[in-house]
């Protein structure tokens, strides 16, 4: 269940940042990275379930090409999003689950943060830590 936290009117920040999510989550099932990084600040800060950082955009596609294992893809889901127009920044939280390409049923996943910018005048995800959680 989706709860977006509406702070000074802000349904259209609140809306464009949940439409960059689900567009960034159709990226990362379709295995599109190029596309995906779009949604990212050129210095990201990632932190991976596992604990692992990656710090920028040159990092990250390197850990990806890197991986180990089946491909995977990751989606996330926020349960809030509040927006400070002062600062252009943006706080979203959710759960996150892993699926191995070609399956429906997820083999991992957890709790996630993310801080989005807004600074290029496009909300951009600045900041994404991920923690892995046993499975309910």
């Amino acid at each position: 269940m989706l709860l977006a936290i509406n702070v000074y009117g802000q349904e259209t920040e609140i809306k464009q940042i949940l439409e960059q999510r689900e567009a960034s989550n159709e990226a990362l099932k379709s295995f599109d990275e190029a596309l995906n990084n779009t949604f990212l600040t050129e210095d990201v800060l990632i932190t991976t379930g596992a604990g692992t950082l990656l710090s920028g955009k040159a990092e990250l596609i390197s850990y990806i090409n890197n991986a180990q294992g089946p491909r995977m893809y990751w989606v996330r889901t926020p349960d809030e999003v509040i927006v400070n127009s002062e600062t252009k920044l943006a706080w979203e939280t959710g759960t996150w689950k892993g699926f191995v390409e070609g399956s429906e049923e997820s083999v991992v996943g957890g709790k996630y943060s993310a801080q989005w910018t807004k600074k290029s005048g496009t909300w951009l995800i600045q900041s994404q830590l991920f923690v892995t959680l046993p499975r309910e």
